[in-house]
Order: C-alpha cells, then sequence, then structure tokens
C-alpha cells in the first residue's frame, strides 16, 4: 500500500506540472529552476524534461567524472564471490557514481532540482551515475527495477525498497545514434544538452512495470554522456 500511494503521488505531481505547462509554456519558476515537460508515453510512463539542466551544469558533471570512469556493471543474480555488481556485455558504457552526500554547490543544486522535479525526498535517491557512451557503445533493453527473488536483487532492495523511476540527464548532444529507446512505448529520445527523460518502472498500482524496458542504442558517431538518477522507495543507504 505504501508502495502504491508514493506511485501514485509521484504521477499525480508530474499530471500537475503538465497542467501548468500546458498554460505558461514551462514550469512555474520553484527554488532550483523552470523546465518543460512533455509526456511521452502514458504506458509505460515516460516524460522528457526540457532545459533541465543548464550547459555549464552538464560540462561540471562530466569534469567531475572523467578522472575515475570504469566499465559499467550489473546487478548480478547470483552474488558471485559475494559482488552485488558485475560485467555484462549487454551495458559497455563506463561510469561512475558522485558522493552522497555532497559538498559541490552545483550537484547539490541539481539534487535539489531532482527532488523539486519527482516530489520525493532526496534521501530516496540513489548517488547520481555518470556515464559515457564511446563509438559502438550500448546498454541493450533491460529493467531497471530488482528482482526480489533473486540474491542479488534482494540485497539491492533491501537498501531502500524498489527503484519507482530513472532519470537519465542528457550531458552532451551526441553526433548519431545513442538514443534512449523505449521498446514497448515505441519512443525513442535523442540525447539533447540539458535535456532529461523521466520513466517510470512502477505502475500506479505499485507493481514493477514489464513494459518499462529501456536501453541506450549503440553510439554510431562522437560519444554520449548522462547523467543517471535511480529514486527509491524508502531512504537510500
Amino acid at each position: 500500500m505504501w508502495l502504491k500511494k508514493v506511485v501514485v503521488g509521484m504521477v499525480l505531481s508530474i499530471v500537475a506540472m503538465q497542467g501548468a505547462q500546458a498554460s505558461s509554456g514551462e514550469m512555474p519558476p520553484g527554488a532550483y529552476g523552470a523546465f518543460q515537460i512533455k509526456v511521452l508515453s502514458e504506458e509505460p510512463r515516460v516524460f522528457l524534461i526540457e532545459n533541465f539542466l543548464t550547459h555549464e551544469e552538464c560540462d561540471h558533471l562530466i569534469k567531475r567524472a572523467k578522472p575515475t570512469l570504469q566499465r559499467s556493471t550489473v546487478v548480478s543474480d547470483s552474488l558471485e564471490n559475494g559482488e552485488v555488481s558485475a560485467l555484462n556485455e549487454a551495458r559497455t558504457s563506463q561510469g561512475m557514481f558522485l558522493e552522497k552526500p555532497s559538498k559541490d554547490p552545483i550537484l547539490r543544486r541539481v539534487e535539489k532540482r531532482i527532488a523539486e522535479l519527482t516530489r520525493l525526498p532526496e534521501d530516496n535517491g540513489e548517488g547520481m551515475q555518470i556515464l559515457r557512451y564511446g563509438l559502438n557503445a550500448e546498454y541493450r533493453p533491460h529493467y531497471d527495477y530488482f528482482d526480489p527473488n533473486t540474491p542479488g536483487g534482494s540485497a539491492c532492495y533491501n537498501r531502500g525498497g524498489q527503484r519507482l523511476a530513472t532519470l537519465v540527464i542528457y550531458l552532451a548532444d551526441t553526433e548519431e545514434g545513442g538514443e534512449t529507446i523505449f521498446p514497448y512505448a515505441d519512443v525513442s529520445t535523442k540525447p539533447i544538452k540539458g535535456n532529461a527523460v523521466l520513466l517510470y518502472n512502477c505502475t500506479p498500482d505499485g507493481e514493477e512495470d514489464f513494459l518499462s524496458l529501456h536501453g541506450s542504442a549503440p553510439v554510431i558517431s562522437g560519444e554520449k554522456w548522462v547523467a543517471v538518477k535511480w529514486l527509491r522507495q524508502n531512504k537510500f543507504y
């Protein structure tokens, strides 16, 4: 029941913001910025947030990430060798996690803007992950919600509950390829610097949404930079 209330609350907040955008052209200025919201799909629930970050904020996050990038991992179903994460050929990007909580004033401002958008406490967010996709790098279609019936999924689930939503923020323009794809919605979004995509991983009933399957198409030319924020049911620790 708690999960259902949280998901419904998030949906209603987005619907209310969409109404405000329709009348004024953009979100009413809040404490941490104004942005435009478009509904891309109702099933699954996918929203495009235009101009979510400034170019300066995007450049700052990339600069913070570059020195410590490593090959990205996925959740290990088996917890082999006691590790929650594992390398997988389905995900070929490089990434790193920014510290949480942070004293970086720019990162703090971005984190507060995310909380303002989603109407979820900052404590419910995982540490922000910065990802770089080089030539041909991709993340094949997958789900972001955990399977608590597997050892790895259970270990992740126990750190704050289910991932209710995923926010993908584009930190740079990609020359060709690198779209975020939603196979069941027949929707894709092109990486445009400063824009973001909000995807709900759960339905309003609090159930994992199998329609939320999504992926990152291979980069054909240039490179792709994104910041990913996963939002949990409860406080993440």
